[in-house]
Parts: structure tokens; C-alpha cells; sequence
């Protein structure tokens, strides 16, 4: 799995745990819908970190729980 993919991956599960659509998300995290759009469509393929950091403010979570999943914890390594 593609970094990418993991975060995209991660925001479809949080909004499926809050019972929220993407746009609702932009809506809550103050992010633009074809922002985020771009990000779960895979349009955008290098997400900053900024806006990961306006989706966790807007879901009221920590940077640190954003990535503590699976998603992010069974990346390859990207050097070997």
C-alpha cells in the first residue's frame, strides 16, 4: 500500500466511523471539497501535512491517532 492509499484509506474509515460523508468532513474541517475529493479520489498523491493536520483538528483527534492504524503501521519502508 501506497502512502497515498493509506490516507486516503484513513479518512474514508474515520468518516465511516462518524457517520459522515467527505463533504461534510470539508465542511467540518474547513478544507475545500475538491481538496479532500482530490485526496480520496487519488488525484492528489502527496497530501501535505497541513491538511491532515485540518482534517484531525476537525475530527478533534491528534496527529499521532490519524496515523496509529493499520493502514500506516503495514507500510513498507520506503529506503531499504
Amino acid at each position: 500500500m501506497e502512502l497515498s492509499d493509506a490516507v486516503k484509506q484513513r479518512i474514508l474509515g474515520l468518516c465511516t466511523q462518524r457517520q459522515i460523508t467527505v463533504n461534510k468532513l470539508s465542511i467540518i474541517c474547513g478544507i475545500t471539497q475538491s481538496s479532500l475529493n482530490n485526496i480520496v479520489n487519488g488525484a492528489s498523491l502527496d497530501p501535505k501535512i497541513s491538511t491532515i493536520k485540518k482534517v484531525c483538528d476537525g475530527l478533534e483527534i491528534t496527529l499521532a491517532q490519524f496515523f496509529d492504524c493499520d493502514e500506516f503501521n503495514n507500510l513498507e519502508q520506503e529506503l531499504k
